[in-house]
């Protein structure tokens, strides 16, 4: 029988994602309160899947769902129109969201307790959503909305299409229409939900929490000269920089060159994508890990947990080259289900064959 969580493990485990729970408190009534809850993330389907998007998205949504958490994927296919993701063409977009469903099925994402629920159907089928977004223009001034354009991966500039106005004020319809208690995105989505958990009491709406997760680092180190969240926005992996992201499909030798190439300070924890890697994904799947040495530097080395290998790290037991090899093999064993489903599945070959072939779009 499955042990019943405390309110307080419930939390440790969505602090173990997060960066950010707005609030904590809020979140520990809604677990005294309700027996049920529910969660959702939206994603805009744009080209290939990367680790992040794949497997850390398994691991967080697979924490939520142990937690009793009902998941649901907003399938975001007309926001990717909105942002010009694929050059705006709906049914590649839609091919590239039924290619995301197929790698997290091959990942490992637990699906008992998800649904995946497609923007553009779920509008058609409810059209006083409309009357949501206009309910919550005239609350929001132009610029107010126009902070959150960060959220489509744009900097405000007059240049831009009106899409960037529409689009923020549509996100949080979606949180009001979809029901959800919890709001569960990437600290880059971080003012929308803030712009939804101002207006919605104003509108007699449920408030959601907003519980942000961590963004992986890319490989390639960027953060310049940023400061706090727009610094670690700027930091995180980005699919328009194949050489900072590993793809779900990436072949072992794709895996190994990225990781020969990625930033990796010498004894330092701050701004190390290897260790993120190591951190937030290899020991999610992984209990024990061995650092594999040449003989002549202590040969083989077995780490049990993060805290050990950090430590060790620090101390310049482990060698930045060393570290990269080995959380590039586990990584690469991590990914070889998917790269077996996307092989022997007819259905999912065809589908990475397409989107391989379609031009992304910023």
């Amino acid at each position: 029988m499955k042990k019943k969580l405390s309110v307080d493990e419930k939390i440790e485990i969505i602090k173990s994602f997060t960066d950010e729970i707005v609030t904590e408190d809020e979140l520990r009534e809604l677990f005294k309160a309700k027996k049920k809850y529910y969660a959702y993330d939206g994603f805009e389907p744009s080209g290939q899947i990367h680790i992040a998007q794949g497997l850390l998205r398994a691991i967080t949504v697979n924490k939520l769902t142990s937690v009793g958490v009902h998941f649901k994927f907003w399938v975001a296919d007309w926001f990717a129109m909105l942002n010009n993701k694929l050059g705006g063409d709906l049914k590649k977009i839609q091919k590239v969201g039924e290619y995301f469903i197929e790698v997290w099925k091959a990942c490992g994402m637990d699906l008992k307790n998800v649904e995946f629920i497609w923007t553009s159907e779920f509008i058609n089928k409810n059209p006083e959503y409309w009357e949501s977004v206009m309910r919550l223009s005239k609350l929001a001034s132009v610029q107010r909305v126009l902070r959150c354009s960060q959220i489509m991966g744009r900097e405000d500039s007059a240049s831009n299409p009106s899409a960037q106005i529409l689009y923020p004020l549509m996100q949080a319809a979606d949180i009001h229409h979809l029901d959800v208690d919890i709001a569960q995105l990437g600290l880059d989505q971080r003012k929308v939900n803030m712009l939804a958990r101002e207006l919605f009491p104003k509108l007699g709406w449920k408030t959601p929490i907003a519980v942000h997760h961590h963004m992986l680092l890319g490989l390639q180190f960027s953060g310049g000269n940023l400061e706090g969240i727009e610094r670690k926005i700027a930091m995180k992996m980005s699919k328009s920089n194949p050489a900072s992201a590993i793809f779900m499909t990436d072949s072992r030798e794709e895996i190994f060159d990225k990781f020969k190439k990625a930033y990796c300070p010498e004894g330092a924890e701050e701004d190390n994508p290897v260790l993120e890697y190591a951190r937030y994904i290899v020991f999610e799947r992984f209990k024990e890990i061995v650092i594999n040495r040449p003989v002549k530097f202590g040969g083989d080395l077995k780490i049990k947990g993060y805290d050990e290998l950090r430590e060790r790290f620090i101390a310049k037991e482990i060698h930045p080259l060393d570290l990269k090899n080995t959380i590039a093999e586990y990584i690469d064993q991590l990914l070889e289900p998917v790269r077996v489903h996307f092989k022997k599945n007819a259905r999912a070959k065809k589908l990475v064959e397409e989107i391989k072939k379609f031009e992304i779009t910023r």
